[in-house]
């Protein structure tokens, strides 16, 4: 697997970066109902199939959505095996009364908050990569699980 697998080093270098425009997740009855190249994401579910799309795509679309979400990547470049990880990002989120819809995608993680608490949420992740980055330890092995507890003491 590629990407960091160390819970501190991650966490220390989340590096947030919030993304242009807004986001909608949109329920769809058939795939057919979106437009060609208007999902940033699917993902099928027994009743039927949910998009990530723009906003403005999913309205000239007429989609039924919930949203309007902002996205904030974190840069660091996490492995899919990483324990802890999204965790650890939506621990912080939740003690701030933020909603999180997380996103693991190859490289990257990526989180959907509600458009009005982006800023909130960007500032959250800051502080804890922060507060881990200079409370943290890393593992002396170089990846592995030891140097939790300081991630978790920096997540409260």
């Amino acid at each position: 697997m590629d990407g960091e697998t160390d819970l501190v080093a991650l966490v220390a270098g989340i590096t947030p970066e919030l993304r242009d425009g807004e986001y909608v997740f949109c329920w769809l009855r058939s795939p057919g109902e979106l437009p060609p190249g208007v999902a940033l994401g699917t993902f099928a579910e027994d009743e039927g199939t949910t998009a990530i799309v723009r906003r403005a795509d999913a309205e000239l679309a007429g989609l039924r959505c919930s949203g309007p979400f902002r996205l904030i990547t974190l840069l660091a470049r996490s492995s899919l095996a990483a324990v802890g990880f999204s965790g650890a990002v939506a621990a912080t989120l939740a003690r701030a009364g933020i909603a999180a819809n997380l996103v693991a995608a190859f490289h990257h993680d990526h989180i959907f908050v509600p458009a009005e608490r982006a800023g909130e949420a960007l500032e959250a992740l800051r502080r804890l990569s922060g507060d881990v980055a200079r409370t943290g330890r890393r593992s002396r092995r170089g990846r592995g699980s030891s140097g939790r507890r300081g991630v978790r003491a920096a997540a409260r």
